[in-house]
């Protein structure tokens, strides 16, 4: 059965923990992690959800930042601007699905995530 967060407080923290990777259009390079990572620190006690989904976006984040950085070295192969392309695509979709589902309550877990933060 899937879990979900009733209190809107809980919810709209969890929900800006996601979108706050987005914060990496502002911060490029280290704007995804820190914007995240920030939140977590500040609310993790406070809300076990924002505990949670903290954990899986510094996850998700650090992971799709190996994805980018070994497409940055594809460049010179050829295939890396592709993948820059499509994996940033998709990494900006993940961040609005994660969201749209935090701010629904719902326990969200990204794919392609290696689990860096248990």
């Amino acid at each position: 059965m899937e879990r979900i967060v009733d209190d809107p407080q809980e919810k709209q923290w969890g929900m800006f923990t996601h979108l706050a990777a987005l914060a990496t259009f502002v911060l490029p390079v280290a704007g995804n992690f820190i914007g995240p990572l920030i939140i977590y620190l500040i609310k993790k006690d406070e809300y076990e959800f924002v505990n949670d989904q903290g954990k899986e976006v510094l996850n998700f984040q650090i992971s799709w930042s190996i994805i980018f950085a070994i497409s940055i070295v594809l460049i010179f192969v050829g295939i890396g601007v592709i993948m820059l392309v499509g994996f940033g695509i998709a990494w900006l979709v993940l961040v609005i699905v994660g969201s749209v589902a935090a701010s629904n309550g719902q326990y969200y877990r990204y794919p392609l995530t290696y689990n860096f933060f248990q």
